[in-house]
């Protein structure tokens, strides 16, 4: 990460002109507003009165475990399909890891990637050791401090969706890539732990709640039996939102494989 590139991505949370460098870890607009970078590679814009609970170390550790242990490998894979082999800016919202992201960027040595959560501590673990990615600390649901159609793909992975601003920072004919499970997702796992249920047909809502702003381009409906050992479902329990309502507990018995069941839904940016 340079100073110089994470101004790139992003407008003033203020007065909404394009930040610039301003000194080493300073980025600022021609409004005199300042914000400082941290040392650790990642800007923070989030208003000192909202206090939101993001990913800890613990959900993230268990992610990690899973994911590059290559639990999920097949939903990188058709993201990797769908995104667009020349995009070269990528946003991760709702980044967690990286784990995604990183992915997309290893395919496109051209591309650079901002890593945006709610949890500083997944936006540290997203920007470690990879040079093309930046990181910003925000709020998904609040407007976002990223220059109007800076983006060439918006990356939403298990995550919260702002719709309207995901359009906004899309360049027109950019892509929007949106993970959403399927009720049978992690079925086996749900009920032997407190992990929380999923609505059914929530693919079609969500395609359904973003047709006002985007055309839908592919649904790719990833479906896989995945072998599983009480660690690996120790991880996936304890890795997800449902860990904020007491399902870090292992379960007592472990099936023998766990369904994977989701949908990549592939919008374009008319």
């Amino acid at each position: 990460m340079s100073t110089h590139a994470l101004a790139a991505w992003l407008r003033c949370p203020n007065c909404c002109s394009p930040l610039t460098e301003f000194g080493p870890l300073v980025l600022g607009c021609n409004e005199d507003h300042r914000f400082d970078v941290n040392r650790r590679g990642y800007l923070t814009l989030l208003p000192s009165n909202v206090h939101l609970i993001g990913d800890d170390e613990s959900m993230l550790d268990h992610r990690s475990a899973a994911l590059d242990g290559g639990a999920y490998a097949p939903i990188s894979a058709a993201l990797g399909r769908e995104a667009p082999a020349e995009a070269r800016w990528i946003l991760d919202a709702g980044c967690g890891t990286g784990h995604y992201l990183r992915q997309l960027l290893a395919d496109r040595p051209d591309a650079r990637g901002l890593a945006m959560d709610l949890s500083p501590t997944a936006v540290r673990r997203a920007v470690r050791g990879n040079p093309r990615v930046d990181g910003l600390v925000a709020d998904t649901w609040s407007p976002l401090s990223i220059r109007d159609g800076r983006c060439d793909v918006v990356l939403n992975v298990f995550a919260p969706r702002n719709l309207p601003e995901f359009h906004r920072v899309l360049r027109p004919g950019g892509t929007l890539l949106v993970v959403v499970p399927d009720a049978e997702h992690l079925a086996q796992l749900r009920t032997a732990t407190a992990m929380l249920d999923i609505p059914s047909q929530k693919a079609d809502r969500v395609a359904e709640q973003a047709s006002p702003l985007f055309t839908i381009e592919n649904v790719e409906r990833v479906r896989y039996e995945l072998p599983l050992d009480a660690s690996l479902a120790h991880h996936l329990a304890a890795m997800g939102p449902s860990a904020h309502h007491g399902a870090s507990t292992p379960p007592a018995a472990v099936p023998d494989t766990v369904t994977v069941a989701v949908d990549v839904l592939s919008f374009l940016r008319p």
